[in-house]
C-alpha cells in the first residue's frame, strides 16, 4: 500500500496564509500591503523535521488557531533570533537560539506578533534519540531529547553558526535541490547545536514553567539595559521573588553560565560593537562600561576576544 504524498509547507504557514488573504507559491508567502511588510517561507522535509523562516512587521497583531497543536509525536524547537540584518534605528540585539522541548507551550492558539524575525526548526525529539541512542548523553542533552518535562535553554550564536545560517538563506540553489539542501543546513544547524549543549556541566536539571521563565528573562533584561553597573544577586534576587540559590541555579540552566560570566560576555560584546561600529576610543569604550581601571578593561576584553581593544580596534 502506497503512502500519501508528505507535504512540504507546514499547515500553520497555510493558515496564516488564509488569515491574510494570500497564498503560498513554492513555500512562500508575502505579507500583503493592508497588513504589513516582510515574507515567510515554510518547508516539512520530511515527517521528523521542519523548518519556518519569519521576517515581517505587521501593523496589528493576529491570532492564529494552529492546526498542528495535536500533532502526532513531539517536537523539539530551535529558535534562531536576531540573525537578520537590522536597521540602522534599531538597538543591537546578540543572535541567539532558543531551545525547548514541547512540553513547555501546550496551548492551541499562536500570538502572531507585529514584528517578528526569526528561523524556526522543529525536529521530532524520538527522531534525534534515535540517532543518539548509543552515546553517553550529557543530563542537559539527554533531558532534552527525551522532551518529557518543560525545559528551555538559550545558546548564542558563534561564527560557525552564523555562517551556515548565511549560507542558508544567501546561497543560490536551483528549484529541484532547494528541499534537500535547506534540510542539510537545517540538520547542520540542530547538530551543531546539539554539540554546544553537550557541553553543559549541569548534573540535574529542574523542570520550568512560564511564571520562572519570564522572571529569569525579566531579570536578564534589567541586568543588560545596565550594562555598565555589574548584577548584584540579592538585588535581582529580589526582583524576581525568588531565592538566590534559585536564580543563580535557572539561569545557568537555561543560559548555560553563571550570571555574572553571562553579564560580562555581553559586556564585551558590547565593547567590542562600540570600537568597531560606533568606532569610540578604547578610554571612552571603557568608562562608558563602568571600568574605572582601563588596564582591568584591557585584561578582560582580551580574555573574551582574544586581543587587547586597541588592536580589536585597529584590526
Amino acid at each position: 500500500m502506497k503512502k500519501g504524498k508528505q507535504p512540504t509547507e507546514p499547515a500553520v504557514l497555510q493558515a496564516f496564509a488564509r488569515l491574510l488573504g494570500t497564498k503560498l507559491r513554492n513555500g512562500r508567502m508575502k505579507i500583503p500591503e493592508p497588513y504589513g511588510q516582510g515574507y515567510c517561507r515554510g518547508y516539512v522535509f520530511n515527517e521528523h523535521i521542519r523548518m519556518l523562516i519569519l521576517n515581517y512587521e505587521l501593523k496589528e497583531e493576529v491570532i492564529l488557531h494552529n492546526p498542528e497543536v495535536h500533532m502526532v509525536g513531539k517536537m523539539i524547537l530551535f529558535k534562531f533570533q536576531h540573525i537578520f540584518q537590522m536597521e540602522e534605528d534599531r538597538p543591537p540585539a546578540f543572535p541567539s537560539v532558543l531551545i525547548a522541548t514541547s512540553t513547555l507551550d501546550t496551548d492551541a492558539v499562536i500570538p502572531i506578533q507585529s514584528s517578528t524575525s526569526s528561523i524556526n526548526i522543529e525536529v521530532d525529539a524520538g527522531y534525534l534519540n534515535s540517532i543518539f541512542e548509543s552515546s553517553n548523553k550529557s543530563p542537559a542533552l539527554q533531558s532534552l531529547l527525551q522532551n518529557t518535562q518543560p525545559l528551555l535553554f538559550e545558546q548564542l550564536i558563534h561564527p560557525v553558526l552564523q555562517k551556515v545560517v548565511d549560507e542558508m538563506m544567501t546561497e543560490q540553489v536551483d528549484e529541484v535541490f532547494e528541499l534537500f539542501f535547506l534540510r542539510i543546513k537545517a540538520e547542520e544547524l540542530v547538530c551543531r547545536l546539539l554539540m554546544e549543549l553537550e557541553k553543559r556541566d549541569e548534573e540535574h536539571l529542574y523542570a520550568l514553567n512560564s511564571k520562572d521563565i519570564q522572571a529569569i528573562y525579566k531579570i536578564r533584561e534589567r541586568m543588560l539595559a545596565r550594562i555598565d553597573v555589574p548584577p548584584v544577586i540579592d538585588e535581582l534576587a529580589l526582583a524576581a521573588n525568588m531565592s538566590p540559590t534559585k536564580l543563580k541555579r535557572l539561569f545557568r540552566q537555561i543560559f548555560g553560565n553563571s550570571i555574572f560570566s553571562y553579564y560580562q560576555e555581553f559586556r564585551m560584546k558590547e565593547a567590542a560593537r562600540l570600537l568597531k561600529e560606533e568606532h569610540l576610543s578604547v578610554s571612552d569604550v571603557g568608562y562608558q562600561l563602568g571600568f574605572s581601571n582601563l588596564s582591568h578593561f584591557a585584561k578582560v576584553f582580551k580574555e573574551h576576544v582574544g586581543v587587547n581593544p586597541k588592536k580589536y580596534a585597529m584590526g
